[in-house]
């Protein structure tokens, strides 16, 4: 089973800016959307943006609207999550995955995901 691999976190400040990485090779990438999702500890994780195969129509939790774009480059099988004036409460583990619209449900395995510390 396909397991993405996420990159691109790190440490930083309030206010400040990460692009986080994700790499999900296989034949099918093309036709699929791609999700950026995150956890926290003791938090569920929650679905941060979606993107439709095409690049053409995006969505964005009101979490992180305004401040996070998702991008996708399916030449290089990879997507993308500009990160904007972070804040504290954006601190997690940030995943990306394949992303079944309606279920609601990720196909791909887990990667390992990166963190993200935003520090005060």
């Amino acid at each position: 089973q396909v397991q993405p691999v996420e990159s691109g976190g790190g440490l930083v400040q309030v206010g400040g800016s990460l692009r986080l990485s994700c790499a999900r090779s296989g034949p099918t990438f093309t036709y699929m959307t791609m999700a950026w999702f995150r956890q926290s500890p003791a938090k569920e994780r929650e679905l941060l943006a979606y993107i439709n195969s095409s690049g053409s129509a995006t969505y964005y939790a009101e979490s992180v609207k305004g401040r996070f774009t998702i991008s996708r480059d399916n030449a290089k099988e990879m997507v993308y999550l500009q990160m904007q004036d972070l804040k504290p409460e954006d601190t997690a583990v940030y995943y990306c995955n394949s992303y079944a619209v309606n279920s609601g449900r990720a196909r791909d395995s887990w990667g390992q995901g990166t963190q993200v510390t935003v520090s005060s």
